[in-house]
């Protein structure tokens, strides 16, 4: 047949040869072979079925050999994870070749060592007469097994529960070994009495959505035996640790090692919630917060690791009345972007604001802490001797010492090490913790532009340009008070001609739509002026306005049609910007299109996009979404307006009223009010800009199949957009200051750059460099961590483009000095 792999008819001779000559140690490693022609795919009974029925036929003590055979090998190949698994998919094939009943107990030992290191076994009841038969000879299952036994009774699929009462019979371990928290809660339960194994117990039973009121209940009297403090000082250390690498890594699946086991993840909600039920204290906010990160952490073909655990940490921050706890909402929601439990924090802040009679808007301001801050991004602390200064430098926090004399050290003296360690770890603390809310709180006013909120001059005083965290942000924007533009410097609001503004009735953040451009250079330059760096662009922003080509559609932008973005990182950014995005699957359902709904406007701006998996739809995830989306029209809508939506595989947007209602044609786009229009086509270029497999320097052959590559030819080198023309801009400014100035010059769309062995053109839109004099493509792939040489003083941070191009003109002009291969034998 066609379809049968090559070399199928002669392995199956082999087999069954070595099967009729009773050669077990032969046959254990043809099969082995034979698994890998197979690649594993055993489903597939038409080429599987000849070799299971063959070695089932044999009699009952050569099947017990080969079983034997296979876990011996099994056992030998540690550090092959691949081999392993597909022994395991083998034997699993092969299951009815064990002959549990009458084997001693050291081959059930190795039995349930190899059983062990599966995420979940299907045939329960395998695993359930292996634990009766250790019961029967009064044994107690190891650690290992007992995991799997609850993971696969968790997820049992159909039929009779037979492990639930093995479950049920079970009491150690407390919760399942194998994940870095569970060890060390398993360790340290042995010495810590009957009350903490009660406790831990208890939380293995949070199964529901939140706890219910005997739940909570039965915690507290728990939790008062073994005393609030005891619980968090354990607690805590155990949450820091969820997350890291597993202890026993599984092999049954690719993200195995990624997931929390299922049963564990039972327990971490049981344990967010009794944190819940302690008083309030910094360390509990703390840890709780970074557990919704980690729980929310994305895996490749699984989504986020574990949402209900993340629900289950909100869920306890919502009931902990403290101002850290109130400040972890807050950030969170400013970082969370996972569906579900994005609407438990809004549900939760909503709740807070209705509590205490505010704003949503005023409790997320209020909300923000001073983290110890006496003034704004500075403090000083006596330690003995010592004096700590913890500073805010851009969007880091820094700590540096000073001894007694006033010299500066680097290191953290001895004597606050030993006489000041509670002191050193809360200021270590409260750096991570500034540093993770100043990049919440700057994103959160980069998304005000569209609120249209305005301040009392009090008031924003108090919680922005005063406020000791949030004023190391306010203080480098621009704001309007009174209609009038002023900065922040020389320590006080001024104007442009630096006049001093004092007082004021009413504030709003500045915006440059509706400024003359000189009055919008004036600012850039007293900016420059006066040495500040934005927290994001704000005087340097994009202004996106009508083009003729908009005027004649009328009702649509195609400015942003025709390309081909990365689903994934797409998906991720839309939701950080304020959009609502459904994944595109490869299956027959109709989806509505990415949608930015602005209730302040009454307006609902939409992107068009659709699913693009090639021809034969192999471009696709393991969890079966497309990996990359092809665009379309911007348009808007009233925000009450009936939705579109399109089939996931791409083609028309249609709207379908319902109940009764009517279709509603697109706004004309010269009446979407200009700041609105430009904030939107912004966000849209930003997805282009950052997911866009065209300034990728990897696809250079266009991808899968080459599909793209007209595309990625297009898009990398193409005439600059409203972000690369703003780039340009400032790289004009910043490139003279550079050591390497004279062997650069900025010519159209591209910097070029003179080298030893070639002139270099790096394109200023997508950073893909070609090569004078026949324009020969160059990869050079950034790191992770590229950052811009230093060129003195920069406008606004957050352009990582600008750094690759900046770190790539740097190693072009010195090409002599290139060491890495991969870039030397493209030279």
């Amino acid at each position: 047949m066609s379809d049968t792999p090559a070399g199928y008819d002669e392995k199956l001779r082999d087999i069954r040869g070595l099967i009729a000559t009773d050669d077990s140690d032969r046959l254990v490693l043809e099969l082995i072979e034979f698994a890998e022609l197979l690649d594993d795919q055993w489903y597939q009974y038409r080429l599987a079925g000849p070799v299971v029925s063959a070695v089932m036929d044999t009699s009952a003590q050569f099947q017990v050999r080969v079983s034997q055979l296979l876990l011996e090998r099994y056992e030998e190949t540690a550090g092959d994870p691949a081999l392993r698994h597909r022994i395991t998919c083998l034997r699993n094939a092969l299951r009815g070749v064990e002959k549990i009943e009458g084997q001693p107990h050291e081959a059930r030992a190795t039995l349930m060592r190899v059983l062990a290191d599966q995420e979940l076994h299907y045939d329960t009841d395998e695993l359930a007469r292996l634990a009766e038969l250790e019961f029967a000879e009064g044994r107690e299952l190891p650690g290992d097994f007992v995991a799997l036994i609850r993971r696969s009774h968790l997820t049992r699929w159909n039929g009779a529960d037979v492990l639930g009462p093995i479950v049920d019979r079970i009491t150690d371990p407390v919760v399942n070994p194998g994940e870095a928290w569970a060890d060390a809660a398993i360790a340290e339960l042995t010495d810590l009495g009957e009350d903490w194994r009660r406790l831990v117990a208890h939380a293995t039973t949070a199964t529901a959505a939140r706890p219910s009121t005997k739940w909570e209940k039965t915690g507290r009297t728990l939790v008062d035996a073994v005393g609030p403090d005891a619980v968090r000082s354990r607690l805590v250390p155990w949450l820091r640790l969820v997350g890291r690498p597993r202890t026993h890594p599984l092999a049954a699946t690719e993200q195995t090692g990624e997931s929390f086991d299922a049963y564990n993840a039972i327990a971490l909600r049981g344990l967010a919630w009794s944190l819940a039920l302690l008083p309030p204290h910094p360390e509990t906010a703390r840890a709780l917060g970074t557990l919704v990160e980690t729980a929310l952490r994305k895996v490749p073909g699984l989504g986020p690791v574990n949402p209900k655990v993340a629900n289950a940490a909100v869920n306890a921050l919502s009931r902990i009345d403290s101002e850290a706890a109130l400040a972890e909402l807050a950030r969170l929601g400013t970082r969370v972007t996972y569906k579900g439990t994005l609407k438990l924090l809004n549900t939760a802040l909503d709740a807070k604001a209705e509590e205490k009679g505010l704003s949503r808007e005023e409790i997320e301001e209020l909300a923000v802490p001073a983290y110890g801050l006496t003034e704004v991004g500075r403090v000083e602390l006596s330690l003995g001797e010592t004096t700590a200064l913890l500073e805010v430098h851009g969007p880091k926090a820094t700590l540096s010492w000073r001894t007694a004399t006033g010299k500066a050290v680097k290191a953290v003296p001895a004597a606050v090490r030993r006489d000041h360690a509670d002191e050193l770890k809360e200021l270590k603390a409260a750096i991570k913790d500034i540093d993770k809310m100043l990049t919440a709180q700057s994103e959160r006013l980069d998304r005000q532009f569209l609120a249209r909120r305005t301040w009392t001059y009090a008031a924003w005083r108090e919680r922005y340009v005063d406020h000791p965290l949030v004023g190391t942000l306010a203080r480098r924007l621009l704001w309007t008070v009174d209609g009038t533009t002023v900065g922040h410097a020389d320590g006080a609001l001024r104007t442009l001609a630096d006049t001093p503004v004092t007082e004021g009735t009413l504030v709003a953040l500045w915006h440059p739509v509706g400024h003359s451009p000189d009055e919008i250079v004036a600012w850039r330059d007293w900016l420059e002026r006066h040495a500040i760096t934005q927290p994001f662009k704000q005087a340097h922003r994009e202004v996106y306005l009508l083009t003729d080509a908009e005027r004649t559609t009328a009702t649509y932008s195609n400015r942003f049609a025709a390309h081909v973005l990365r689903q994934h990182q797409f998906h991720s950014l839309a939701a950080v910007r304020g959009w609502h995005n459904k994944l595109r699957l490869a299956v027959d359902d109709e989806a509505p299109p990415a949608v930015r709904e602005l209730p302040r406007w009454g307006l609902r701006a939409e992107y068009w996009i659709g699913g693009d998996g090639g021809a034969d739809r192999a471009d696709l995830s393991a969890s079966g979404s497309f990996m990359h989306l092809r665009t379309d029209q911007v348009r808007f809508y009233p925000i009450d307006a009936p939705p579109n939506s399109a089939h996931c595989y791409g083609g028309e947007y249609r709207m379908r009223p319902r109940d009764g209602r009517a279709a509603v044609d697109p706004l004309p786009l010269d009446s979407v009010p200009p700041l609105v229009l430009s904030e939107v086509l912004r966000d849209v270029d930003l997805f282009v800009g950052v997911a866009s497999v065209g300034n990728d320097p990897t696809w250079q052959d266009g991808g899968p199949g080459g599909r793209f590559r007209a595309y990625w030819t297009s898009y990398g080198f193409a005439e600059l957009n409203q972000s690369a023309q703003t780039r340009r801009t400032l790289l004009a400014r910043l490139i003279p200051r550079l050591a390497i100035a004279d062997r650069c010059t900025l010519e159209g769309r591209f910097l070029h750059v003179k080298g030893e062995r070639h002139t270099y053109k790096i394109h200023l839109g997508s950073g893909n460099i070609l090569m004078t004099p026949d324009d020969r493509y160059l990869c050079i792939v950034p790191s992770a961590a590229s950052s811009a040489p230093q060129a003195g003083y920069l406008p606004y941070e957050g352009d990582r483009m600008s750094a690759v191009i900046l770190s790539k003109a740097v190693l072009l002009a010195n090409d002599t000095g290139i060491t890495d291969p991969t870039i030397l034998s493209q030279l």
